[in-house]
């Protein structure tokens, strides 16, 4: 699981990054950037541990969280001009981030004897209501609320995974699998412009 560890961290620091990129770009003050990374980075995570009644909380119980955090920070102010045209780069991190939190989630809730459907639920909750935060804070339109395929995207993730786990395939292999579902989800419908159908306004127009 050292690996899984590591690509958290990693999904940490990205999430943070984007995170501090917003509230900069918003004119916050450094404290309103350290909050707005803070809560962008472990707000999932921390909302599925109260949901499920879990501690300590993600980031109490692992200082490294929060280390990465600030470092997230300092390493925006000082290439922020460098990393905001990054745009790709920067997706292909936040959806790695996402497919190792919806998987850490999802483990986590089972961890908990929930059931798989909770469980899955829970693992959408760590990988993208850290950006739903965000976005309300800063006074955007969530990101899983618009056209793109986002949270889908790690329900999807959550039930391949589900799925090979009553085949008793190796724990790894069925983590790397169902992450890469997630990642390929998320790459081809924003290559190809792909959306959920939306609901029509004429739907609820009375003749």
């Amino acid at each position: 699981m050292e690996l899984i560890y590591v690509l958290d961290i990693l999904g940490t620091f990205a999430f943070a990054i984007s995170g501090a990129l917003v509230a900069s770009d918003k004119k916050f003050d450094l404290f309103g950037v350290l909050i707005i990374a803070f809560v962008t980075a472990v707000g999932g995570g921390m909302l599925r541990d109260v949901l499920i009644n879990a501690h300590p909380i993600n980031w109490i119980g692992d200082l490294n969280y929060l280390y990465t955090i600030f470092v997230a920070v300092i390493f925006t102010f000082l290439f922020k001009s460098k990393i905001a045209h990054l745009s790709k780069t920067m997706f292909l991190f936040d959806t790695i981030g996402i497919s190792v939190f919806t998987l850490l989630g999802l483990e986590k809730g089972l961890s908990y004897d929930l059931h798989p459907i909770i469980a899955l639920l829970m693992g959408m909750i760590s990988a993208v209501f850290g950006g739903v935060l965000r976005d309300v804070l800063t006074n955007k339109i969530p990101l899983i609320f618009e056209k793109e395929i986002y949270a889908s995207a790690c329900l999807a993730g959550g039930i391949v995974y589900l799925t090979l786990n009553q085949f008793h395939v190796s724990n790894n292999i069925i983590f790397i699998i169902s992450a890469l579902v997630v990642v390929l989800i998320r790459v081809i419908a924003v290559r190809f412009h792909l959306q959920l159908p939306k609901i029509k306004d004429d739907l609820f127009t009375k003749n």
